[in-house]
Parts: structure tokens; sequence; C-alpha cells
């Protein structure tokens, strides 16, 4: 096949896509079918949907033979998660006027990445939005060929909801506009410093007391002499809140992956339960402004327990095989300075105050291991005494100052690539920056980000061990959905293509014309986009 993506302006790009003569219109009170196993139904179901709210078509879905003509969504296998959690997603659709729309996966996660394209194919020729199809009553697909799969397993966007607090509608169309992308992972970034964001039902005082701050800094942090708003800043999800946004997720076949950020990261639980600090700092409160807290966790067996018992509740809410510690910026001031912590590390035979944050993650690694989960982490977990084989490694510091990559993936680790250096999305992404709206330092402008290689300077017998990457919103200075938008797109749309396509992906002169078009499908969406000056 010869790909003609070009004419479709479909991002990211599909691996083949032919164009053929005529195109399919579905109508009011059509029938979406679906055959092979039960997922496949919701997956229909899914559909169905999107043409409701995108072209106000009412469509039944039922179970029929996939030669069924109108709109076939075939599951063909029903295959068990590979050891790290995710599903084959590569898919086939066949689309002409006499045949209708036959969509083809071995799995539902791909008849779920074949709906997204179906989707981007239907509005080829101009936006697409429910404003602006509500009332067409009508759904037209150009007749093509695609045969498509992803090039990494782990393709993900990051959401901090600490520094700024996201209402569950919007941590929900985050994902909505990932998926259409074709991403599947979504990286809910849930505590920190500066507020606790999720209901712990066994300590309450996390989300009652950790998740007010009483002010918020204004302006950039490293702008003397610091003024605050004087306005508190709160907001957490409640357990049926998140019950919510990952059933969400799950009907687009995006993984949830949360984090709560730990030994370091914790002034907010310490604020609400202050037994959890080391003492040696006296004013302790949920931290008003940005940057590095010296304030951990003290890490005696009580505060272990702790630990345990938040992530305890969590199993219970995500079902996903990975579940994010944190670990990075942990400094060690406080476990120098304080006497239990001194005789801690005597007990436990640490030499150094850095061993007590690996001797914590060793024994989260295992608790997590036991429930049937992995722990992955930033790469300072990595530090200090060997981490658990089972544990995977989400690199954020650019390369030149990262552990080796090739000696991680020997030891058995998989690894996320995350680098400040393409895919920190709260950089700024133009000059000159002073017209930018705010960002916490940086620049990744949108053909840097193109130009980003997962594989990059890791050897060939490591790069089976590098599952994906993903881009990262840490909003300090975000505190809108539209600063948000702002900030992630189009440089989402680009990431999406670098990871969906790896070695394959086309030229980026290829990327701009497509996201030309693209771009208006999101403005129709209600994306703020940002727009080459």
């Amino acid at each position: 096949m010869k790909s003609e993506n070009s004419v479709f302006n479909v991002v990211p790009a599909p691996a083949s896509i032919e164009a053929r003569d005529g195109e399919f219109s579905i109508e009011d009170s059509a029938t979406v079918a679906w055959s092979g196993p039960e997922s496949a139904r919701d997956v229909a179901g899914l559909f169905a949907e999107y043409l409701k709210c995108y072209a106000g078509i009412s469509a039944v879905v039922a179970e029929a033979p996939s030669s069924a003509a109108g709109i076939s969504l075939v599951q063909t296998a029903d295959p068990a998660p590979d050891d790290d959690g995710f599903l084959p997603e590569n898919y086939e659709i066949e689309v002409s006027r006499e045949g209708g729309i036959v969509a083809k996966a071995p799995s539902a996660a791909g008849l779920a990445r074949a709906v997204q394209t179906l989707r981007q194919l239907a509005t080829a020729g101009g936006p697409g939005s429910r404003a602006a199809n509500a009332g067409a009553r009508r759904f037209v697909v150009p007749a093509c060929c695609v045969s498509d799969a992803p090039a990494f397993r782990w393709r993900g966007l990051h959401l901090d909801v600490s520094r700024h607090f996201f209402p569950v509608e919007d941590v929900c169309r985050f994902i909505e506009l990932l998926a259409q992308h074709r991403m599947n992972v979504f990286h809910w970034h849930l505590t920190d410093d500066q507020g606790w964001r999720i209901e712990i039902k066994r300590y309450p005082k996390l989300a009652e007391v950790g998740s007010v701050r009483a002010r918020t800094i204004v302006g950039h942090h490293s702008k003397w002499p610091h003024k605050w708003d004087d306005t508190p800043h709160g907001g957490f999800y409640t357990q049926d809140d998140v019950r919510r946004v990952v059933e969400f997720a799950a009907r687009r076949h995006v993984t949830v992956v949360p984090e709560i950020d730990m030994p370091g990261h914790m002034e907010a639980a310490i604020a609400a339960y202050p037994e959890l600090g080391t003492g040696v700092f006296s004013d302790v409160g949920v931290r008003d402004i940005w940057g590095i807290s010296q304030n951990v966790l003290c890490l005696d067996d009580a505060c272990v327990e702790f630990c345990k018992g938040v992530w305890e509740e969590l199993f219970e809410l995500f079902p996903g095989k990975f579940c994010h510690l944190g670990g990075d910026e942990a400094p060690t001031k406080a476990w120098e300075e304080c006497a239990d912590s001194q005789r801690l590390m005597a007990e436990r035979g640490l030499d150094q105050p850095r061993k007590m944050q690996s001797w914590f993650t060793a024994r989260m690694s295992e608790f997590f291991r036991d429930h049937g989960r992995r722990l992955i982490g930033w790469d300072e977990i990595l530090e200090g005494d060997a981490l658990d084989p089972s544990a995977a490694v989400m690199y954020w510091r650019p390369w030149a100052k990262q552990i080796d990559i090739a000696a991680a993936a020997k030891i058995g680790h998989k690894i996320v690539c995350a680098p400040t250096s393409y895919t920190y999305f709260d950089y700024y992404q133009a000059e000159p920056v002073s017209e930018e709206p705010a960002g916490i330092g940086g620049l990744n402008t949108l053909p840097h980000v193109f130009s980003f290689d997962p594989l990059e300077g890791i050897a060939p017998e490591a790069s089976d061990a590098v599952l994906g990457g993903q881009g990262q919103l840490w909003t300090e200075y975000i505190a809108t959905r539209d600063h948000l938008d702002y900030m992630a797109y189009p440089r989402a749309c680009a990431l999406a293509e670098v990871l969906w396509c790896g070695s394959r992906k086309p030229t980026f002169a290829d990327f701009s014309r497509r996201l030309s078009a693209h771009s208006k499908r999101l403005a129709a969406e209600g994306v703020t986009l940002w727009q080459k000056p």
C-alpha cells in the first residue's frame, strides 16, 4: 500500500493509508455492529456515543456478523495483557461505498484506536465538533484502507493537579483529548507539597487539611521579593470522583497511572499528620511557594505502614498494572539532623542518609508486588542500593545527567522516557518568552518536541526495555483549562506522532501540513491552541 495520509490529515500518521474512490455516509438510525468477545461491544457503544455527540446520529449497537453492511467493529481475538499490562493495539480499517466501514483488531484496545482514526477521517475535509455537526445527522468517511500499529506501548501525558486543582470534568476532557491522539496512558500526579488531592478514608485529614493551602505565590518563583494572593486554593477528588475518571478512561482504553510522590514532596501530608515528618522543621503547613521542600517523611515503621495504608485504598481504585511512587527530589537534610532517623539508619545498616530512600523504595516495591502491581518512579529511585528489577524507571533528567539506561535495562528495569529537554510542556514553546503565557522556564518548541527520539543514545540491546514516553504538564503556572490547552497543544500532537510512529515518523514538513488541518478540529473542540506567530 502507499501512504496517502496527507490527503486525510490524520494525527498521528497511520503506518499505511490508501485512498479509494467514493465515500460512506452514516446517517440517522444507523447500526454499529460488533462481533467477537464482549469487549468489542463496549467499543461499539463508544463509537455510537461519538456519532451522537458529533453528528447527532442515534445509532443502535447490535451484535452482528462481520459481513453485515454498514458499520462493523470486529474483534478477532481475546488476548491477555502482556507482562507489562498492555494489549496489542494494531488495527485495520476498510471503508467503501458498497461495504461500509469494517474495522478489525485482535483486541478491544486496537478497536478503540481504530475508532479514533475514524473520527479524524470523518472530518478530513474540515473541523468536526459537537457545535459544528450535532444537527447534521450525517457522518461521512472517505473510502480508504488503513493498516496501523504503534511503535511504543507507553504513550502518555502527565497532569499535575496538586499545584493547581482541576475539576473532574477538565480531567476527563484531558483524557478525551489524549485518547483522540491514540495515546494510552494518563499519569495523574495527585499529591505534592502544595496540595493533597485524593480522599483516603482511613486518613481523612489528608483531604480535609492537606488539600487547602492558605495562599498562592503571585508571579514567577524566581522573582524577589515574593508576593502572594492571600486566597486559599483547594480541592480534592472523592473516591467516587476517581472511579468516574478511571471508568471514563477505561472506556477509551486509556490506563490511569496514579502518582503519590514519596518520600519527598509530602509537606501537605505532613501538615495533615505532623507525626509523619522528622520534626526537624517546626513551621509545617501546606506549602505556598514552588520549588523543593526540605520536609520529607521520617520513614519509621509507623510512617511506612501509613504509606502502605494509602496505597491499599488506591489499589482498590486504580486497576492498572503500574502505580507511581514518585521518588524524585527528596533532600537528605532532615534525615541528617533527626536523631530518630540516625537511629533508624544504624538499625537498618544504612551508611548514608541517601540510602533511607532506597530502603523505603525497596519496601514499597515489595509491597506493590505482593498486591499484583508494579512500582514506577522518577529516575532517582535508581540511586542508592539495587532496586527491585520489577520496578520501572521514568527518566526525566536530561540524558547526559542520567544513570546509564542500558545498565538499568540489563538489570531488568523497564524504561519510560520523559526528559525535561523534550517532553516538559510547562516549558515555553516560543520566543520571545516574555510574550508567552507564564511557564516554569526552559524552551521546548514544536519542532524540537517532534525531533524527540526515545531511543536516542540507547544501545540496541537495551531498546526492548523502553516502553515509550510521555509529556509532562506541571501546573505551578497553569491555573486554568485554557492555559493547560495552550501549553499542551499542539506539542502533544507532535509527541503522539513520535510515540506512535517511531522510526517511520514522517518529516516535520509533512506533520506540519497535517497539523494545519488537524488544528481546526481541535479548535472546533474548544481547544485553546498555540499558533506560530
